[in-house]
């Protein structure tokens, strides 16, 4: 089924926005049946983390750009700090009316947050081996499993280093969370999403000594069936081994299929049958399926096709550390009209695209932009070129109206400095991948993004994540970006607007251990 790529084609076909599809939808939002933000295992007793756990004084472009290599001993006080900075609650923003919103380490999509963290622990000194669930809401895991499961998940990754890290994390995603808002579209909200949390918990993962890498192949069903997930609204989507390798775990079967009681995310739901079919369109049957996938050749690079304008330099420093950089990271609503410099913008460019840690290729995702105001920069539409550093013309100009529109009209894409357009060849990608090259697009589009997110906020100035007119992108970049799909957006700029006193930073990292 995976090798039938005319079902990730028509499905990516079928969800474009146009502004006519924007115009004629009738969706409306019923708040009466938003869901619940936080998963709530009923029957399982809470375990608290601790809350004096590491905080990450490394400075944040190096976090994200530093040495991947090297593992260290896991503890249960350096898992707490990987979970509250990749999906803790950092953020309480109180709206008219008196409604709280608690928002998180990561960037979400409508800040609704489907993303779900498991645990598989084997080496964790303090906590006993077990699969366990990360609940944000009161920061404490629930035991799922008991035993080490790490065995089970390297049969289902093909992978025999799963069993001997010290622990993997596993993320999920609750499809209504997200369709509520956004509809079947809402599938490729699973993997940007998932993605700028990957971002955080890469960085976050690396700054700790954690040696994390993003496994994408595995059996689906025998992951999910790990998990206890209910796989008509809920499935797996990666996993990020951790720690320093040990004993192996034994590969013998796990205990029989769990059923934990779960909280209703609301009294009814919508169901979208595409998503599911173009996820299970894209699942791998056996771990044969899983090594015979992850050895596909990539599709072939693309190439410039005109002189290329190089960037300055990236910083090797920002000043601000991971932490902090996280905890006071969010998605900007306003931009002003004050321009970034170029190295702002070729920082964040460098930062975000270095290679993604994955068990398939990277490099499938490309990255255009406008520049409305970056001092040094001529205004225009680029093609960026990672290896190269440098900006390839595609038109100079004025294009603050343009750049609005391409965004479903949003006034923010206008005011932006820049922004990024995450633009994939995505035919080619499915030829190679098939349907699950569809996840690997979206997915790395989403950690560029994320990125760029922590880049520039580490930086002092803001982004935000933007959706868009499909076809109307690919147009305007072309013929450069003739015969591409686009994918994901990301805005860059300076805040028009403060913090308000309304808007309180969690003060957690104050009462953090140093490291």
């Amino acid at each position: 089924m995976n090798d039938d790529m005319r079902v990730a084609r028509a499905f990516h076909d079928e969800t474009a926005h146009s502004p006519y599809s924007i115009r004629t939808s009738g969706h409306a939002l019923e708040w009466d049946i938003k869901p619940f933000p936080f998963k709530v295992y009923a029957d399982l007793e809470p375990i608290a983390l601790p809350r004096d756990f590491p905080a990450i004084p490394t400075d944040a472009l190096p976090a994200l750009t530093g040495p991947r290599d090297g593992a260290a001993r896991l503890d249960l006080p350096t898992l707490a700090s990987l979970l509250y900075h990749s999906a803790g609650v950092t953020k309480k923003k109180t709206y008219p009316g008196g409604v709280d919103v608690l928002f998180r380490a990561a960037p979400s999509t409508g800040a609704l947050y489907q993303t779900e963290v498991y645990v598989a622990a084997g080496d964790v000194a303090g906590l006993d081996a077990g699969l366990y669930h990360f609940c944000p809401g009161d920061f404490a895991l629930r035991r799922l499993r008991s035993g080490d499961v790490r065995g089970a998940l390297a049969a289902a990754a093909a992978d025999d280093t799963l069993a001997r890290r010290a622990a993997t994390v596993v993320l999920s995603a609750i499809y209504w969370r997200n369709t509520w808002k956004y509809q079947a579209r809402g599938y490729r909200h699973l993997f940007w999403d998932s993605g700028t949390m990957l971002a955080n918990l890469e960085a976050a993962g690396r700054a700790l000594g954690l040696g994390p890498r993003i496994v994408t192949g595995f059996v689906d069903d025998a992951v999910n069936g790990l998990l206890g997930l209910d796989v008509d609204h809920e499935a797996a989507l990666e996993l990020v081994p951790l720690g320093a390798e040990t004993a192996a775990a034994l590969s013998a079967p796990t205990d029989p299929a769990i059923d934990h009681r779960v909280v209703p995310l609301s009294s009814s739901s919508v169901d979208y049958p595409r998503l599911r079919e173009i996820h299970i369109a894209s699942t791998l049957r056996s771990a044969t399926d899983v090594s015979a996938w992850r050895r596909r050749p990539p599709p072939a690079p693309r190439e410039p096709g005109h002189a290329l304008r190089p960037l300055v330099a990236a910083r090797d420093t920002c000043g601000r550390t991971l932490g902090d950089t996280i905890q006071r990271r969010g998605s900007t609503r306003a931009f002003s009209d004050a321009p970034l410099t170029e190295i702002e913008l070729a920082t964040t460019l460098w930062t975000a695209t270095r290679p993604v840690t994955l068990d398939a290729a990277s490099g499938l995702v490309d990255t255009y932009l406008i520049v409305n105001a970056v001092t040094g920069v001529d205004g225009g539409a680029y093609a960026y070129w990672p290896d190269a550093h440098a900006l390839e013309s595609i038109r100079a100009g004025a294009f603050r109206d343009r750049s609005a529109w391409l965004c479903l009209e949003q006034a923010l894409a206008g005011d932006a400095a820049a922004v990024l357009f995450f633009v994939a060849p995505l035919d080619g990608v499915l030829a190679a991948y098939g349907n699950r090259g569809y996840r690997l697009v979206n997915l790395e589009a989403g950690i560029i993004g994320g990125r760029a997110y922590l880049a520039a906020y580490g930086q002092g100035f803001g982004a935000s994540g933007l959706t868009f007119y499909d076809g109307h992108v690919v147009e305007f970049f072309s013929p450069h970006a003739a015969g591409k799909d686009a994918v994901f957006v990301v805005a860059l700029g300076r805040s028009r607007v403060a913090v308000r006193s309304s808007d309180a930073v969690i003060p957690v990292e104050s009462r953090l251990r140093r490291t």
